[in-house]
């Protein structure tokens, strides 16, 4: 999660920490605690949520998708936390960077934080698109290679990787560089630089918008792919599923997560490769959109959570039975109840809503064992 506050405008940042004449006296760290805490308590819902939900679901196909999905949330607390306590640790200390970071090594490893907790959830999200659309298209293929010894490599090595990158500038010996808000640490985008310190910028921004572009293509394959068998077995007259049911409920998440994802961290992945190719100086113009993109980074982490909170089967079928009963008057709306019997012999009752006049909307069947 990335935190910043307001700065002085005219502190200058051609070397790697700006100099001691700006003023102190906007330092303010209520936004932070406040995001922090939201974030915090959020995720940590979120989580509950999801573990209750494996449970149930430990031996479905949805536990993958669980499991990736409390990857996600657990590596978006720890950012919370971590980032969270440097940036107060910052605040408390007036931001003065060279009293009580003088050799640089608190703004390496806040740095670090930053990069592995930004790129992290991006990378996480496309996993988790690539495989809800295995797991539609192919779902066989999935069947083989579902198992949480095969997810636990998967997160591992994601994690690896967003490690490896964010370590990448210390690797090569090209350290971090203090922001113009004095408040936060992130890679060299102003001020003297080289090829490497360019390449490194561009790594970043390009893996993440890489992301969101395997997010987009598979998410949008697995919806059309349920939409295209939706269609069909209404026209079969067969009765959906409820793997059909728990699909459509991740993909909505899925969406979700991505919407959020491109929104928040599009701009600022994008400014990244511009700042990288183009010096900005000391423009006040360019300041306050970095400051901008900045502070909508930081909504995607708080943002996250809140997809799983909401975006609930329970929660989504009331949402559709709305434009169901507005789409059309009375005599084009036809209301059946079907009985089925479950293996445990309880007697469960199904309303089947049509639409006539427009596109059949999935899941919108009540069942009683479904609700949460």
């Amino acid at each position: 999660m990335l935190y910043n506050g307001s700065a002085n405008a005219g502190c200058l940042v051609s070397s790697d920490v700006c100099n001691g004449s700006s003023t102190k006296k906007d330092v303010s760290v209520t936004p932070t605690a406040i995001s922090m805490t939201v974030g915090i308590v959020s995720n940590t819902l979120a989580l509950f949520i999801l573990i209750k939900a494996y449970r149930r679901f430990r031996l479905k196909p949805k536990a993958t998708f669980l499991m990736f999905a409390s990857g996600l949330v657990v590596t978006d607390f720890l950012g919370h936390l971590i980032n969270g306590s440097l940036a107060l640790y910052v605040y408390a200390s007036q931001k003065a960077w060279e009293t009580f970071d003088p050799h640089k090594s608190l703004c390496d490893f806040f740095g670090v934080s930053m990069a592995f907790f930004g790129l992290t959830p991006l990378l996480l999200g496309g996993l988790m698109a690539v495989e809800r659309c295995i797991g539609v298209t192919r779902p066989l293929f999935h069947v083989t290679v579902r198992g949480s010894h095969h997810v636990g490599r998967l997160l591992g090595l994601t994690w690896l990787l967003g490690l490896l990158v964010a370590l990448l500038p210390l690797l090569l010996q090209r350290s971090y560089q203090v922001q113009r808000s004095r408040s936060w640490c992130f890679f060299r985008l102003q001020g003297p630089r080289d090829w490497v310190d360019v390449l490194l910028t561009i790594l970043f921004s390009v893996l993440g918008l890489l992301a969101l572009l395997v997010s987009l293509v598979c998410n949008s394959v697995t919806f059309l792919t349920l939409l295209r068998s939706r269609v069909q077995l209404d026209r079969d007259h067969h009765r959906h599923s409820r793997n059909t049911s728990h699909h459509s409920e991740m993909v909505c998440q899925l969406l979700a997560i991505m919407l959020v994802s491109c929104v928040c961290w599009g701009p600022i992945l994008i400014t990244g490769i511009i700042f990288s190719l183009e010096d900005p100086g000391e423009d006040q113009t360019s300041y306050t959109h970095m400051l901008l993109v900045v502070r909508m980074a930081t909504w995607n982490q708080i943002l996250d959570p809140w997809v799983y909170i909401l975006l609930r089967k329970a929660v989504l079928r009331r949402l559709f039975q709305v434009p169901l009963r507005l789409c059309s008057p009375h005599s084009n709306f036809r209301f059946q109840w079907q009985g089925s019997m479950e293996a445990s012999s309880s007697v469960i009752s199904r309303p089947d809503f049509i639409c006539l006049r427009g596109p059949f909307l999935p899941d919108t069947a009540i069942q009683s064992d479904d609700l949460r």
